[in-house]
């Protein structure tokens, strides 16, 4: 028996599990001397959510943190996670898109490159993976581990086959959300490494409690490499910690050879690092057994928690639990993993606060009905087919054959603020977030988000409170400011905790007290702002929102005529897009939102009479 060899997460999906993926590179480089001497087989640093936590939030070059963490780590492979043909977006990008990030990513520095798809369509990783090996880089297969009455390990076996086959030379298991059982993982990884002659790697979160026990059966019955995080980034959503499975098989026929007070000066280095951003510290990282029953991860719990609470119907939550297995059910039990986890949980959502199944229905999930995320393994509920796309057609082809080349027009539409192709791919993951970047990154304005002090700032400093209850229909909620944003116009970013969950709102001023020197109140507001309030829905022409979100188009003008079921605005909300519908038959009197605008429930946003 070889033995085990380890892939460090920390710099990854480490700090994206347990501090919303706010590491900076600053933080991360001192350290990467020490962890480049300890002999881990990989470290993942990159892909996933950080790219687009570096551009939206951290206000970092991404690819400028791949550079700097490959010249950093140079005896070390350095490994991403590619969502397939989503790369490290949210949508399918057309072949020439993916063949060119891979390029540049091997350019810049990148070795290993897990790639995996929410549904495990093996079709929309071809083009990843031959991309992969054409940068003669090392492209891993990867199983997106979900369970379901049409789930089972034979075609999980299957889809390791196919992969390799493929040209992948090693298969991951991905157990997101951390479903696995150590009796499973002894006969998933079995009939694995029976079946290929590629090693056999395992990713499995700690959400429930299990991954340490699942680890040892993985490693028992042949797995090669298993991921941890250093024991201060581990644990609860995140993984199971590196010192600790070093500990665990030291001095067996399993013994990794790393050295572990070395790995413990590394892990008390992360333990004063992670400190520094205790805001984006969050209660719902612990250890959550629920996932075992409802297949709910528990960052999808908290996302779920917000959305309800801001709705007013927290109340609810035991029966949104309960909608999305039916809503799994309905869609032919995708796994839940970006995007799916994002597709099934909103539509639960919707389907329980207005009340009525399917009365709204997300663009995402009409889109995943035409068949354009993928095939489904399970069958789909043909009458919930019908109510979202009626007659129109479902595609079984390969989504991104569909797609044209889009390279070329993405470069037109980035202009000069791209000055190089990975600027281009910037723009291209993330047009309005990438745009932004680079207009900034030009001006030199690019600031990251504040981070606040361990302490929050001496209490006599203090101009008003940062830490506070509120009562809200009979609520009480616990919130703390940690940060805010700069001021743009009447709008400001802050950056806060509800029940400690962080959180990013915007809040834009309509009226203002003037303050006095002695500190008091003026009896005059200061004039109203360029926002104004919405006129309450309480007319049957009266277009609203079941959900708070903001809007990204709007379809109509004033003078418009529509019919009943016409889309009159796409709202998004918990990232996903709805068309908004017109409730009556009439002419469009006046519209009260513009693209960009954030709405709420019961706000009258277009008339019709």
């Amino acid at each position: 028996m070889s033995k085990i060899m380890i892939t460090d997460l920390t710099l990854r999906d480490g700090h994206q599990s347990l501090i919303a993926t706010r590491m900076r590179t600053e933080d991360m480089l001192p350290i990467c001397e020490r962890m480049d001497r300890i002999g881990f087989w990989s470290m993942e640093v990159w892909g996933g959510a950080t790219f687009d936590a570096c551009v939206r939030f951290l206000k970092e070059d991404p690819w400028e943190r791949l550079r700097k963490l490959r010249e950093a780590l140079p005896n070390t492979r350095l490994q991403m996670l590619l969502r397939g043909q989503n790369l490290v977006g949210y949508r399918h990008y057309a072949d020439d898109v993916v063949r060119s990030f891979v390029a540049r990513s091997a350019a810049n520095g990148m070795d290993v490159f897990r790639i995996f798809d929410a549904m495990n369509d093996t079709r929309n990783l071809r083009v990843s993976i031959e991309a992969v090996k054409q940068e003669n880089k090392h492209a891993q297969g990867t199983i997106s581990y979900t369970t379901s009455p049409v789930h089972n390990i034979a075609q999980f076996v299957a889809m390791a086959r196919e992969m390799v086959d493929m040209g992948c030379d090693s298969i991951a298991i991905k157990d997101m959300a951390g479903l696995l059982t150590p009796s499973t993982t002894a006969e998933l990884v079995s009939e694995l490494v029976a079946a290929v002659k590629v090693p056999v790697h395992l990713h499995t979160h700690a959400t429930s409690g299990l991954a340490e026990m699942c680890h040892l059966k993985a490693i028992e019955h042949g797995v090669s490499v298993i991921d941890t995080a250093m024991s201060a980034f581990a644990g609860g959503t995140s993984h199971a910690p590196t010192e600790s499975m070093v500990a665990a098989l030291k001095g067996t026929e399993y013994d990794t050879g790393l050295d572990l007070e070395a790995l413990q000066e590394i892990g008390f280095y992360f333990h004063e690092v992670r400190k520094k951003y205790h805001q984006y510290e969050s209660e719902f990282t612990g250890i959550d057994t629920r996932v075992q029953t409802t297949q709910v991860p528990g960052g999808m719990i908290s996302n779920l928690a917000n959305q309800l609470r801001e709705q007013g119907a927290l109340d609810k939550m035991n029966l949104v639990m309960k909608e999305i297995p039916r809503v799994r059910e309905d869609l032919g039990y995708p796994p839940l993993v970006t995007p799916t986890s994002q597709i099934v949980g909103t539509q639960a959502v919707m389907n329980v606060l207005t009340g009525e199944r399917y009365k709204t229905i997300t663009n995402e999930v009409k889109l995943y009905l035409q068949g354009r995320y993928g095939r489904t393994l399970g069958t789909v509920n043909s009458v919930v087919r019908q109510k979202a796309i009626g007659n129109a057609e479902v595609i079984d082809c390969r989504p991104a054959d569909l797609l044209d080349d889009e390279l070329e027009n993405l470069r037109e539409q980035a202009g000069e603020l791209a000055q190089s192709e990975e600027d281009v791919l910037i723009f291209a993951m993330f047009p309005e977030v990438g745009r932004e970047f680079l207009q900034q990154r030009r001006d030199g304005h690019l600031v990251p988000e504040p981070l606040l002090p361990a302490n929050g700032g001496k209490k006599e400093d203090q101009a008003a409170p940062v830490e506070f209850r509120v009562t809200l229909h009979g609520e009480t909620y616990h919130i703390k400011v940690t940060g805010t944003g700069h001021k743009r116009e009447d709008m400001r970013p802050f950056y806060v905790t509800v029940d400690g969950m962080p959180e990013e709102i915007q809040v834009e001023t309509l009226d203002e007290l003037l303050v006095s020197a002695e500190g008091g109140d003026t009896a005059q507001p200061r004039p109203r702002g360029k926002g104004s309030q919405r006129p309450r829905a309480t007319k049957p022409g009266h277009v609203s929102t079941s959900m708070p979100g903001s809007i990204t188009d709007v379809l109509v003008k004033e003078g418009d005529t529509v019919k009943a079921g016409d889309a009159v605005l796409v709202l998004e909300a918990m990232k996903m897009e709805t068309e908004v519908q017109a409730p009556v038959d009439g002419t469009v009197k006046a519209v009260h939102v513009a693209k960009g605008d954030s709405v709420n429930p019961d706000e009258t946003l277009v008339e019709i009479e």
